[in-house]
């Protein structure tokens, strides 16, 4: 059986066995949906020790997609099984780029660049920054959310389109959940049906925060994914057709989606205080994942917490700092957050329109990795930050 194919038919009985004991799927978006019954492994070591034959094979013949992918799917593997390698290490393999890190002044200058733009729409900074957000933002009703958030698609999807040159069609189904997870939208699905669920216990449902989650969820992730099935079928593609959360490619995925508004709206200032303040959430949050897993207390860590964002109420740093240090999946899919949101907010500010054009062609062609991207922009910044000592704040300092 070729290799593609065989790791595919893997994944598939990984995540059967998975589903099948109510933990998380393997596989978050199919490309490439068949119609035939799939057999749940028997346990994870089985698919432990199938996915070892293939990544040997995949060394073999000297077959560099498959190859980084099945580390991924191992190291993650492995992690669900109890092993608990060194962050640097794990995200390496999962996500495709070290946990580096950003100097404390870059992490700085980007806060104060997300307070100014938050002034300029009369926000103040504090602890009540959240909330006067929310009301400038226009809050919507839970039952008006669907519309609007497809009303916010339509209209910007032409743009994006353009942008990525793709005409890829999907079907959207717009569902809600009440679950006890960090993630407030999430978009999964098969070939070109999409399903996008809103977290009734995350999502907060604002004109700006709809048009914001129209580009990153539908004309994000929907569009782009629905854009790799179409891929799939114009050309016998060699890379696995399957997409999960633990592989290298999510860097791209959720870098380039939570960017969006500032390459298709960037006149918005609503939208893209939003992105200029996530920038930076994103970059304190990865250094809260740096430290819960290099030995940090969790006293210093929530200290350091409060002195960067003085909104986030004890119960979002619990969250954080036990999603990224405990949950095998988290710790290596959260960090794709704040490495891709650097990268793609670097190249919207700094990058010229043909290397912009030509990241987007080929980021809605087929997934990319860290170093792929890099090869697209060479000048861009490391990704997954170029690497600097972590120094944790206490709520005095400055």
């Amino acid at each position: 059986m070729r290799l593609r194919d065989a790791i595919e038919q893997a994944l598939r009985a990984w995540d059967a066995h998975e589903t099948a004991r109510g933990a998380a799927p393997v596989i978050d978006f199919d490309c490439a949906p068949v119609d035939e019954p799939v057999t749940a492994a028997p346990s994870r070591l089985d698919v432990y020790e199938t996915l070892s034959r293939l990544s040997d094979r995949a060394d073999a013949e000297n077959d560099q997609v498959c190859a980084e992918q099945l580390r991924a799917h191992l190291a993650y593997l492995a992690a669900l099984l109890g092993e608990r390698p060194p962050i640097n290490s794990y995200l390496s393999a999962t996500q495709g780029c070290p946990a580096g890190g950003w100097p404390d002044k870059y992490v700085t200058a980007v806060g104060d660049r997300a307070r100014a733009a938050l002034a300029d729409l009369g926000i103040s900074w504090g602890t009540d920054t959240d909330r006067q957000l929310r009301d400038a933002e226009g809050p919507v009703d839970t039952a008006d959310a669907p519309d609007l958030i497809r009303a916010a698609a339509d209209e910007l999807e032409p743009a994006v389109r353009a942008l990525a040159e793709t005409d890829a069609p999907y079907t959207l189904d717009i569902t809600t959940a009440d679950v006890d997870a960090y993630w407030a939208y999430w978009l999964d699905g098969a070939g070109h049906q999409v399903r996008l669920r809103f977290n009734l216990r995350n999502a907060t449902f604002t004109k700006t925060r709809l048009r914001q989650f129209a580009l990153h969820e539908i004309l994000g992730h929907a569009l782009q994914s629905a854009s790799y099935t179409s891929t799939t079928e114009r050309a016998d593609v060699s890379w696995p057709r399957l997409l999960s959360v633990h592989v290298p490619y999510q860097v791209l995925l959720e870098g380039i989606a939570q960017a969006m508004p500032l390459f298709v709206i960037p006149d918005d200032t609503a939208v893209t205080a939003r992105v200029r303040l996530d920038h930076y959430l994103q970059l304190v949050r990865a250094e809260l994942h740096q430290a819960i897993n290099t030995g940090h207390a969790v006293a210093a860590c929530a200290e350091h917490a409060r002195a960067r964002v003085p909104f986030w109420t004890a119960g979002t740093i619990a969250d954080i700092l036990t999603d990224r240090g405990n949950d095998p999946q988290l710790r290596s899919y959260l960090w794709a957050y704040p490495a891709g949101i650097d990268w793609f907010v670097n190249l919207a500010d700094t990058a010229d329109t043909d290397i912009v054009g030509k990241v987007f062609r080929a980021t809605y062609t087929q997934p990319l990795t860290p170093s792929q991207l890099t090869n697209l922009w060479p000048t861009g910044p490391r990704i997954g930050g170029p690497g600097t000592p972590l120094r944790l704040r206490k709520p005095s300092l400055p």
